[in-house]
């Protein structure tokens, strides 16, 4: 008998995403102290504070499961289920008051990322989706866009310099093939691709909480996600991603990410 992921779930997901909405609004272009962390990402008042919250009602809801956050570590990343939260994804673009970063809540089973939540707060707009099911924005259905090839497809970056180093010169061509490239949008651009306002996310040098609550809403909503040698993504191997609007469009990318 299958889980139902919807029934068992989905509420609690609204609670702990109104909860992080929360706390982040009554920060968000406000003063508050911003920290260094020791690989020089910066982290927030918020961020902690977030993370914090969610534990504690995960803890009280749920106390056999596991955790991994970005902020406070891991612990009982042996359960059946695993709560994997950035708490604010998107760090630079909140401290300097740009509306695209997002909280990501997702939920690992048996080590495979199956439901999550993006959630926008200041533009009010959240994404829940079970993976190989459905996803919703704002509570309505949604799916990626229709099938398109490389040469046509829009995609988003981060940031450029994910791929500095083994990556730059691949990346550069990959960028100059795609129809558009932009950068910039944090995990919004994932909630962008579920909407089938953009075709292809590739990134690197990510943890699996960057990724778990993303990849649910993407293949929620269609979509398809791999990491660089087109391997299902898990715990062990979320550094890096291409999520798409189609395996034959992921596959077309990986063929510039892999060139020789």
């Amino acid at each position: 008998m299958s889980l139902d992921y919807e029934k068992q779930f989905a509420a609690f997901f609204d609670e702990l995403a109104e909860a992080a909405r929360v706390i982040a609004l009554r920060y968000f272009r406000q003063t508050f102290t911003i920290d260094d962390k020791d690989d020089k990402t910066p982290v927030t008042q918020a961020d902690r504070e977030i993370e914090q919250a969610l534990r504690v009602l995960i803890a009280k809801k749920f106390p056999s499961h596991g955790i991994l956050g970005e902020e406070f570590g891991s612990e009982k990343l042996d359960a059946e289920f695993v709560w994997v939260i950035d708490p604010i994804d998107g760090t630079k673009a909140f401290a300097t008051g740009c509306p695209v970063f997002g909280h990501l809540i997702g939920l690992a089973h048996n080590g495979k990322p199956m439901v999550g939540v993006i959630d926008q707060p200041f533009s009010k707009e959240r994404w829940f989706g079970i993976a190989g099911q459905f996803s919703r924005h704002n509570g309505k259905p949604t799916k990626v866009a229709p099938p398109r090839k490389l040469a046509a497809a829009r995609m988003f970056t981060t940031t450029p310099e994910m791929f500095d180093g083994d990556y730059e010169e691949r990346f550069k061509t990959l960028r100059k093939t795609v129809k558009w490239a932009r950068f910039g949008a944090d995990c919004y651009a994932y909630g962008l691709l579920a909407l089938g306002w953009a075709d292809l996310v590739v990134e690197q040098m990510l943890k699996p909480y960057d990724v778990f609550a993303p990849i649910a809403v993407v293949s929620g909503a269609g979509g398809y996600s791999c990491d660089f040698q087109g391997k299902e993504i898990g715990f062990q191997n979320s550094g890096a991603i291409v999520a798409s609007s189609s395996m034959a469009l992921a596959m077309e990318a990986l063929e510039i990410i892999n060139s020789k």
